[in-house]
């Protein structure tokens, strides 16, 4: 079993969560829960690993989140 990193927003204007999986073409998706946000992103990381060509270990791995402070 493999633990993926999920990056998280709320969108105010859809007033959904969209998540998406760092490093994973195509690893995103939305939920009006974190919950169903959870499943649709577990469906759709599953439906990307079966067209991986290569090795799990191979994928790029989540290192960290980096908080960039502008005055604007």
């Amino acid at each position: 079993m493999k633990t993926f990193t999920a990056y998280v927003e709320w969108d105010p204007e859809t007033e959904l969560y969209v998540g998406i999986v760092p490093g994973i073409v195509g690893a995103h998706s939305q939920g009006a829960s974190l919950d169903e946000l959870q499943r649709n992103l577990k469906e759709v990381l599953e439906l990307c690993l079966e067209e991986y060509a290569g090795p799990v270990e191979d994928l790029p791995r989540f290192v960290g989140l980096q908080q960039i402070e502008l005055a604007v």
